[in-house]
Formats: C-alpha cells, structure tokens, sequence
C-alpha cells in the first residue's frame, strides 16, 4: 500500500514538473482530450437533460393514458392535415360512450380548448388559451393549486361560471397572483369569477403551459363557445398494470362501434399513445448522443497521440534515471505503474477542463431554455472512466518500453 501510494505521489509529481516545463507541447496534448470530452459530455448532458425535461413533460399528459383525436400527434414531413381534418370530431356523448363500455380505462375525461380575450378592467388578454374539463382531467392530468381552490363537483356539474387560472395569467391581469381568487373576469361577454391559481411551472417544450392557461368546467365551455370549433378531445388513463397497446386495442374497438364503422372503413379517429410519444423522443435523443460520439472519438484519438507522443518524449528524457531506479533494485512493474499513472493523470487533466467547459456550457444553456441543464453522476463518472481508459491506452506502449530497458545501457544513455 505505502508502495503504490509513493509511486502515485512520485508521478504526479512528476507530471507537473513535465506541465511546467513544456507547456506548449502539454497543452497541445491536453486540447484534444478536453475537446473530446466538451463534445461528449456536452451532448450527453444536454441531450440526457432535454430528454428528461421532455419525458416529464409527457408523463404530466399521462405516462399510460390515449388522446382520442382527429389529428395524429406524430406529424412529419408528409402528414395529411387534409385527411384529418374531414374527420369528426371527438363529442362528449363519446366519451361518456368509452366510459360505460371501457373494462381497461380508469378515467375518462373530455376536454375543449379555445382561445379567447379575458379582460379584467382595462387590462385584456388576447387569444387567451380557454380549456373546458372534466373531472376526471384532474386524475390524468393533475395540476398543483397554489392560491385558491380547484373545481367542486357541483360546478363541473351545473357548469358554473368560474375559472382555474395560470400563474402568468393572474400576474397579467391582477399584478399579485395571490389577490387573483374572487376577483370576477369578462370572457365572451359573460362574468367569470376566478376560485384558483395554479401553481408557477415554468416553461413547456410539448407547447401546453399551464402558467398561461385559463381552465373553466366543461359544461361552462359549452354554453360560451360550443364543442366543433373548440379542438376537443378525449384523454383516456388506463389502470394500473394495463398496457398502453391493449388499453389501445379496446379503445379502438369501442370507438369503430360508436361511430358504426364498416369492416372496410378505416379509422375516422387516432389514438395518440402518450408512452408511444415518449419512446420516439427518446430514439431521436439516441441519435443526436451518437452524433455527439463520433466527435468526440475522434477528439480524443488525437489526444490519444498527443499524450502517447509525451510520454514518448518523457521515456527518452528520462532513461538514465530509469535506468538508475533498475539498478537500485526497482522492479519493472514499478517502471510501468509510474508511467501509466503519468499518462492517466495527463488524460485527467485534460478531461477536468472539459468538464469545466460543459459545466459553463450548461449554465448558459439553463439561462437560455428555461430549464435546469445539469451533468448527472453517471455522466461525470463517465468522463473519469474516459479520461483513465485514454490515459492508460495511450501510455502503455512507452511505458511498456521504459519497464524493460537495460539499467546498463538506459545509465550509459546520458
């Protein structure tokens, strides 16, 4: 033990003395592995950050829950908008349909969306994004009340005219979101008062930001601007232990008999599997980190060369003293370590200024989108693993020879 750690104390010793002697001949090693590790890290960070931001995002729709649509949440360059949009539209009698006939579902809600001016005095918010719910929105899609009150039965029931409002939207209209609940609002001509305001959430990548939005029971969206013009829809949660494909086998089932649907007719519907979404998401991400591979392999094999050109430099410097260390009884294992190690610390060092330039990288990143970007445990311990592999591959060849030298010869050599 006391071995290993003199020979660990003797080569970065060692190491810096080479640092500071040769700077330029250091530093030109040493870019190439910080460079490798910025274009791994960096993408493995920022992707592995996106990736998460979005998967939470997606399982806050409902990680095992199916929008029923006309339209199809997939998109991509040769989507028929004109085939979706001839279809009908999803009604609410459907979903009271899926809800009476459903074995699989645990909820069933029905939602409208429509944007519309909400206006408090003379303060007005236009193209407000109104969205009419259903009880059961909240068990699929819970949103947190941070002032107020949510719904009660009866309203969502009797339709009342009353209003769950977004963080943003209650510090544009009233200035203090905690002062919003009681305050009464105009929307299409009808007073709205607001019982709630939901909880600040920050930015969406999916493009729903609960911050900005207006919520009113279902029923209330009815009366004021109707289901056909109001992108409706239904969000079905499956229960506990069912699959997203069997809840989707049934679902598709019950609406080609609500909609009396030949055997040759196809769907007039989509079933937009959230955790299908998700998985998408993920395979793109994948790419984008394979991309960000291949840079940074190649980065790191000219640091590879960089480091092994080094330590060439550093045998040859150093082959009398070798030689010195063999003849006093030092063993060639004790030769190699003390290079390995010389090479890994070189590789490290490298490396930590590449963590330095990702941790900068994502604190510009967090300050542009919204969202923490951070560099997670296994990331960084993947970096040192990196940095070590690299330091060692590269060193092995010079050390190997440093380890078998003649100490006659290698004395002789200066």
């Amino acid at each position: 033990m006391y071995k290993s750690l003199t020979i660990l104390w003797n080569s970065l010793r060692l190491t810096f003395q080479e640092l500071k002697v040769n700077k330029l001949r250091t530093f030109l090693s040493l870019i190439g592995i910080s460079f490798g590790i910025f274009c791994i890290i960096g993408v493995l960070a920022t992707v592995n950050s996106l990736k998460l931001n979005i998967q939470k995002e997606l399982s806050s729709l409902g990680s095992n829950s199916i929008h029923i649509d006309k339209w199809d949440y997939k998109g991509g360059p040769d989507y028929p908008w004109w085939k979706y949009e001839k279809r009908p539209s999803p009604k609410y009698r459907e979903a009271l349909a899926i809800k009476e006939r459903s074995h699989l579902a645990s909820d069933v809600a029905f939602q409208v969306e429509s944007n519309q001016t909400v206006s408090f005095g003379d303060i007005a918010l236009t193209s407000a994004g109104i969205t009419g719910i259903t009880p059961e929105t909240q068990n699929i899609n819970p949103v947190e009340i941070q002032f107020g009150r949510y719904f009660s039965a009866n309203e969502f029931s009797y339709g009342s005219p009353v209003a769950v409002i977004g963080y943003t939207n209650a510090e544009d209209l009233f200035g203090n979101p905690a002062r919003a609940t009681g305050k009464i609002v105009r929307l299409k001509n009808t007073q709205v008062t607001i019982i709630g305001v939901v909880k600040k959430t920050g930015t969406s990548i999916t493009g729903f930001n609960s911050d900005q939005a207006v919520f009113i029971p279902y029923q209330f969206a009815k009366k004021i601007f109707g289901d056909e013009n109001s992108s409706p829809k239904i969000i079905v949660k499956g229960k506990d232990n069912i699959s997203s494909a069997a809840l989707a086998n049934e679902l598709e089932g019950i609406m080609r008999s609500i909609r009396m649907l030949g055997p040759r007719e196809e769907d007039n519907f989509t079933l937009n599997q959230i955790s299908v979404l998700a998985d998408q998401v993920s395979s793109i991400f994948d790419s984008i980190n394979l991309g960000g591979w291949a840079i940074g392999i190649l980065s790191l094999i000219v640091g590879a060369f960089g480091i092994s050109n080094i330590m060439f430099v550093t045998v040859k410097e150093r082959t009398s003293i070798i030689g010195l260390k063999k003849a006093i009884g030092a063993k060639r294992r004790s030769i190699l370590s003390e290079f390995l190690l010389e090479a890994a610390i070189i590789s490290i060092l490298g490396g930590l200024i590449g963590l330095l330039l990702v941790y900068l990288l994502t604190l510009i990143l967090s300050s542009l989108i919204g969202f923490p970007v951070f560099i997670s445990a296994s990331i960084l311990l993947l970096a040192i693993t990196i940095c070590v592999v690299i330091g060692v591959a590269s060193g092995i060849i010079p050390a190997y020879s440093a380890a078998k030298l003649d100490p006659v010869v290698a004395i002789r050599s200066k």
